[in-house]
This record gives structure tokens, sequence and C-alpha cells, in this order.
């Protein structure tokens, strides 16, 4: 016994040893990688020497020296992006060229089918020969710099760039200037979501028994609405009724096409100079995209030879996109311009190789292509054009359900032109010095569509950016749901005049924003768009806005960071009116007395989704379990595309507009339940689920337990013991209808996960410019071992900000290294 037990003493403390020993071998690697700031090195493509100036959050201040050029600048640009973000520059491009299951296998085989059926790496290769001289010039000199990096990294064996790149076998190809705009273009579908909302309306237009429903479920934005629409089986009489109520389409790894509802969003505003106590312009954006570890965004500053320039990039895009110079800020929101279209295409029958189009049947532009696939047989597919767009796969967002038989879907967007200017707008209006000289850069943004937010030290304007599609005003369905491609009425006439988009230049009152919500009410075919991302957040932004005469940097970044739901002060009174203070004393721990602390709660709070409070909690459970109860029984399976609380739907039958109250009857029940049976039912569905996932205490509850930001590797981040180390998470307040947005997943069990938030925060005041200030919800850099891969969440979660300065001493006071670049000769 006892010779047993010295031998297991000794495996276990040789286990241990291995096991040390492999960690360490493991650190040692990925440490290679870790990017040295502080070291003088020379590099080929350079024309003079350029500094790359590391601040203590590790924002690069990239100067040239005296003789350098702004191509020496862009130059150091790429160096720093490839630097810190190589990995994620490196998925980036494979998913713009439809590469990724060469060295991720056959799962990522569905999104490289689609990035392939769409073309967007050879439509950004055609786009290279549409940019300007100068954006050109700024796009070599970036690759150049991204490149040099390459090289010193397989020069002096740093660890392949990237920890991730020990786990994948990751060739990695010099960059190309298509590389940029392809990065662009990913971006823009990534940020486009009527395709989604067209497949689903007309899902939902098969399914519902009663179509006149169809506006309670799917409701316009407050406003003149549009004139009455087609059903969709009307159109296509041979479809499957049932066929739509199918599975909701599945997520897939490094899918670039956003979840519906997580398109993109953002909140921008500005006050003139009469509205500021400084009597400067003010500026504020936060941008909303999926939270990611690290994030999309990346903090840079430019000392170009017309001034200095600060803001946020996305590594692989050798442009600020949002940020300021000493004269002029710029920000972004997205525009919800309908820039997509779907066409059902009627097949010959004679010839499946060809399809209908105004002037008879037409063969389809095909092209062969090869998905290599890691372990695999590759898979060859065949690329159909027509002359609406690409054909989609069948399997997207469950398209077949709602395509005729004997007919395919095309796609026509505005990303898919191959004369895209957008990269050499977005390098133009860094140069900018006036609003006036932006909004005429504008006109180069092709996709995607941004509503941009400016101010110069004079004046603020909100000019919508990006092609708009010109229709006919005799469109089936206005753009609303997929249409006949064969009809010369629905097929685009080309694009729009750009002084057709939305320009609010020097308003009166001396304040605008966007907070996603509709801009303007114009009748189709000018109309812009029938989807708009906000109906809720614009309500308290106005309200915040004019309760001040005046506004400060301050003030500013408490509008921001504000977390009271006027959603939930609207809907609360409506949907527990029958039910507030109401019932018999109930004994401790039954359903009555649960459901009496939960209202008693509720009838005292002002909204503020606060994550220490547990009304936010109770809130949310209630409204999504309501959302569940009236639309289930009507909708099927569809029930799960809704992932989060409608509130105009649920207002719409509380309010009983246009007979919306028929919701509440329980279709398949003998009785006919009012909307205060649905309340109550649906508030105990809340307090059980509540309770089994928190406990019976209500008044401990915090939101911010459920409500935590979840910054996920996008790779790696639900791999067993990686995942502690690569992913970021964190308690966080506000919700989906708060002007501090975290939109929730929507998805079982952790239905209130935020996903999707300000990743960038930045607010810029021109009465004294360096006092502005910025922030990313990780950090800057890309490797996990980094101290400056999380180091600013902390900060971003508790509603900070560090300095965006563009002043050189304070960026050289706090260096925390000094990167010199010199050229090779």
């Amino acid at each position: 016994m006892q010779l047993l037990f010295r031998w297991l003493l000794r495996f276990a403390a040789g286990l241990i040893l291995l096991s040390v020993l492999g960690l360490s071998l493991i650190y040692f690697l990925a440490a290679q990688s870790l990017p040295d700031y502080d070291k003088e090195i020379a590099l080929p493509g350079l024309l003079a020497p350029v500094e790359i100036v590391r601040d203590n959050a590790n924002v690069p201040h990239i100067f040239g020296s005296y003789g350098a050029s702004d191509e020496d600048v862009y130059f150091g640009l790429g160096y720093a992006h490839a630097q810190d973000r190589l990995w994620q520059m490196t998925v980036l491009r494979r998913t713009a060229k439809g590469r990724l299951s060469e060295i991720f296998g056959s799962r990522t085989v569905p999104v490289d089918t689609l990035v392939r059926r769409l073309d967007i790496y050879r439509l950004a290769q055609q786009s290279v020969s549409a940019q300007t001289p100068e954006a050109m010039t700024a796009l070599q000199a970036y690759s150049a710099g991204v490149n040099a990096r390459l090289q010193e990294i397989n020069d002096d064996a740093l660890g392949r760039g990237a920890p991730e790149m020990f786990l994948f076998n990751v060739p990695m190809a010099p960059w190309q200037p298509a590389d940029s705009i392809a990065l662009m273009k990913l971006m823009a579908l990534k940020l486009s979501g009527h395709m989604q909302e067209e497949i689903l309306r007309a899902r939902v237009s098969l399914a519902l028994p009663d179509p006149e429903r169809l506006r309670d479920i799917l409701p316009d934005a407050p406003g003149k609405g549009i004139a009455a629409l087609p059903e969709y089986a009307a159109l296509f009489p041979s479809l499957n009724r049932h066929a739509a109520a199918t599975a909701p389409f599945p997520d897939l790894p490094l899918m670039p096409i956003a979840p519906r509802g997580q398109a993109g969003a953002s909140n921008a505003w500005a006050a003139a100079p009469n509205r500021s106590a400084a009597g400067g312009t003010l500026l504020a954006n936060d941008p909303h995209l999926e939270l990611t570890a690290p994030g999309i965004w990346y903090l840079a500053r430019l000392e170009l030879g017309t001034g200095g320039i600060i803001g946020a990039t996305i590594p692989g895009i050798p442009a600020v996109l949002t940020g300021r110079s000493d004269l002029m800020g710029w920000g972004v929101t997205s525009s919800y311009m309908d820039d997509q279209d779907l066409f059902i295409e009627q097949l010959n029958p004679e010839n499946p190789e060809e399809y209908l189009t105004p002037d008879g049947y037409k063969r389809f532009e095909t092209r062969p292509s090869i998905i290599n696939i890691k372990g695999e047989t590759p898979v060859t597919l065949t690329l159909r054009w027509t002359d609406n767009g690409p054909v989609m796969p069948r399997s997207l967002f469950n398209l077949g359900s709602i395509t005729p038989p004997g007919h395919v879907i095309s796609l026509g967007w505005t990303g898919l032109s191959p004369q895209d200017t957008s990269v050499s707008a977005a390098l133009a209006l860094m140069r900018a010095n006036s609003v006036e000289e932006a909004i005429e850069i504008g006109e180069g943004f092709i996709a995607p569509s941004q509503n941009i937010t400016l101010a110069d030290r004079n004046s603020i304007a909100l000019k919508t950016v990006g092609a708009i599609p010109a229709r006919d005003a005799r469109h089936q369905s206005q753009g609303r749901l997929p249409s006949q491609g064969w009809r010369a009425e629905n097929r685009w006439l080309g694009r729009a005049p750009y002084a057709a988009n939305p320009e609010f230049v020097e308003p009166v009152g001396g304040i605008l924003g966007n907070t996603n919500n509709k801009l303007l009410d114009r009748p189709f075919p000018n109309h812009v768009s029938f989807e708009w991302g906000d109906t809720q957040r614009i309500n308290r932004w106005q309200r915040l806005m004019q309760d001040r005469q005046v506004h400060t940097r301050d003030s500013f970044i408490e509008a921001q960071l504000d977390t009271v739901s006027y959603t939930a002060r609207t809907l609360l009174p409506l949907i527990g009116a029958d039910l507030w203070f109401t019932g018999e004393a109930a004994a401790e721990g039954t359903r009555e007395r649960q459901r009496q602390i939960a209202l008693s709660l509720l009838s005292e709070w002002n909204g503020e989704m606060n994550e220490h409070l547990p009304e936010p909690l109770i809130y949310a459970a209630w409204v999504r379990a309501l959302q569940k109860r009236l639309i289930t029984d009507d909708l099927g399976p569809l029930e799960a595309e809704f992932k989060h609380v409608d509130p105009l739907f649920l207002e719409r039958v509380y309010r009983n507009v246009q007979g919306a109250a028929e919701w509440c009857d329980v279709r398949q029940s003998a009785p006919r339940e009012t909307c205060t049976d649905i309340a109550r039912l649906a508030l105990d569905d809340a307090l059980i689920w509540i309770e089994e996932t928190y406990g019976t205490a209500l008044e401990s509850l915090r939101w911010g337990d459920a409500h935590q930001a979840t910054q996920n590797h996008e790779v790696l981040g639900e791999v067993p013991f990686l995942r502690v180390f690569l992913n970021i998470t964190q308690s966080t307040s506000g919700g989906d209808n708060t002007l501090q947005r975290g939109r929730t997943s929507g998805e079982a069990p952790t239905p209130f996960h935020n996903v999707h938030a300000a990743g960038y925060r930045g607010v810029y005041d021109f009465a004294d410019p360096d006092s502005s200030v910025f922030i990313l919800s990780t950090g800057q850099s890309g490797h996990f071992l980094s101290r400056h891969y999380d180091d600013m969440s902390q900060l971003w979660r508790r509603g900070e900000y560090i300095p965006m300065s563009l002043d050189e001493d304070l960026a050289r006071a706090a260096a925390v290294g000094i990167t010199r670049l010199l050229p090779v000769n």
C-alpha cells in the first residue's frame, strides 16, 4: 500500500510538473507576439521617419518627422493596426473573401457560401480603380505599413503575430488596397437589415390568419403611414402558408449579416454655439454594434499635413470614421435607409438557366467558385446573377419558405456597386474644415448608408449619406416585401440624386440629433425608409435636450449615459392598469403575494434601468413573457423570430388601436381572455422564471446580474478554459430602449445579456477641443496577455472617459512607449 501511495504521489507530481511546463510553454509562445511599443526599427516602404507615441491608454499618436508626408503617417497607422489587431484583420479579410472554411472547417461553409454569392471581394477589387488619387495613396501606404509588420513578424519570429495563429494554420497574404475596400463593404453588410425585414414581413403575412393584424406585430413608426400593401400570398398564390412558420434561422459563427434588430444603431447629437454654455459647438456620438472582444473600434490619432485627426478607426480601414480635428467633428448613426430589395425571379420552365425579365427570358450570369474546406473535400458553387442582383441561397433566413416553386430570389443592394467610393469619401471627410465641405464630400459614400452629424467651430448639421435606390412609384410592395423581379415597375431606376438625401443645417432651435429615429415623412418613393431603428429613445433624448437652455460637455455625457426607460414609463401603466393595488392580502410564499410584491415595487419605480435595482429585471421579464403569450397562438414557430419586445405592438394591443386587443384572446382556448387576464398570466410567467433563475427574494434582485455585457472572442469565446481569459463580462445598466443602450440577446437561457451596445463613446467640445473625451468598451489590444486588452472596460462600464487630446506634449508625457519607424536606406 505504501509503495502504491508513493507511486501515485509521483504520478500526481509528474502531472502537475507537466501541466506547469505546458502552460509555461503556451505562455512563452503566446507572449512572443506581444508588441514592443518602445523600439526603433527600419522598414521598407517609408520615405521619412515616423513616430508612433503610445499614450497611457495605448492610443497611438502617429507623427511624421520633418520631410515626412501623409503617406508615411498612413504607413504608421497600418503598422499600428497590425501590431494590435492582426488576428481581427485576418478574420475580417477572410470573411470578406469567403475563405473562412479554409481554417475553421465545415461550420463556416454557409457563411462563405453567402459571401461568395454576394461577390464582395471581386466588387472591391473592381472598386479600386474608382478611388481618388489621394485615397489610393493612403490605401497603398497603409497596406505597406501592414505588410512591413508582417515581414517583421516573419523575420524576427514574433509568435506569428497573434496567439490565435498558433491554433489555426492561417497563411497571411500581403495586405492590398482592395482588402480595405472589402472591409468597408463587409461593414455595410453588417449594418443593412432590410433584407431580414422583408423576409419576416412575408413570412408573417403568410402565417397570420388575419392579415389585418400584420400592422400590429410589424408596426410602422409613428407618423403618416403608407397605403395598404398587397398580401404576399396574393402575389404568389402557389406558396404554402404553413411553410412560412418554420423554425428560426440558426445563428452561424462569424456571420456578417446581423440578426434582426441588431443590424446597427447609434446615438449622435450636436449643439450650436447659442445652445452651448461655453459658446462653442458640441457633438456627442456613440455607435452601437455587436459587442466582441476585442471590439470593432480602435482609437488612433493621425498628424496629417492638414492637422491632427483623432477618433475611432476599424482595423483594416485607414480612416477615422468617427472623431474630430481641431476644426470639425463628425459622428455616425445608422440611417436605416432602405438600400436592399428582394426580387422573386421566375425560372424558364423549359430552361432553368434562364429567368424572366420585362423583355422575356434571359440567361443568368454564372461563374464557378470553389470553397476549400479544412480537412474535407472542396465545394464548388455556381454563382448566379440577375439584372436585379445575385441569387441568394434558399437556406438563408428561411428564404425557401417564401420562394414559390419554379422561382429563385435575388438581392438588390447598393453595397454591390463595382464603383464604390465610400473609402475615398471617408478619407476625404477627415480633411474637411467646415460643415459645408463635409456635406459636399458625403456624395462619395455609397454603402453603408449613415447619418453623419457634423459640427465645426460655428455651425452644426446632419446629413444622410449613402446611395438611395431610385424606385418606381408603381412598385408593387414599395420595397417592403419581396416583389416580382420580371415587372419593370419593381426594378430599381439607378441612384436617387444626392440632394434628395435628408439634410438639416443650422436648425433654428440650435440642437439636432438622431437615435435611429424616423427623420422625416415623405411619400414613397421619396420616403428613405419604412423601417426605423428607434421609436423610443428619441422621446427621452428630446426631454433631456429641452430641459436645459444651454448644454455643456458634461450634460452631453449625462445624456449618453442616461438609463431611464421612456418605454417602461409608457407601458407599465397600460399593461398593469387593472392590476395595481388590487386583490386581497395573500399569505407569504404564495403566487398572489409574489405578484403583489412585484406590482408594489414597479408602482414606485421611475423607469431607471439601473444595474443595482430589482425593478428593471421584473419589468423586462414581464413584458417579454407578455409578448410571447400574445403572439404564440397566432404565429406558432414564427414567434421565435420576435426575440425583442416591440413597445409599439404592446401599446397598440393595450390601447386597442384598430382592434389590436384581439391579440389577447387565445384562439385555441374556449374562454375569451381579456388583456388583463394575459397581463396577469404573463406576470406569473415572469415571476416563475425569475424564481427559478435568481431566487424568490424579489427585493434583492439586481438587473445587472441578468444584463451582463458579454464581450466574447468571436472564434474562441465558447472554448472551455480559454474563454476565462478571452471573454470580458461585466454587469451593466441600460436596456433595449434607453439612451445608454444595451441591446439584449433575447435568447434563452440568458435573454437579457447585453450583446449590442456602444463600443465607442465620444464627446467633442469645440469651445475647448482638447477637453474632448472618448472611450472603448474593451481596450486597444487584441492580445489577451496585454494589459491593454481590457483596460478600458471598467471605465466604460462606470461611464468614465479618457482624454481625446491633440496635444502632442500630453501624449508624450504619458507615453507607454515610442516606436520609431525608419526608412530602410
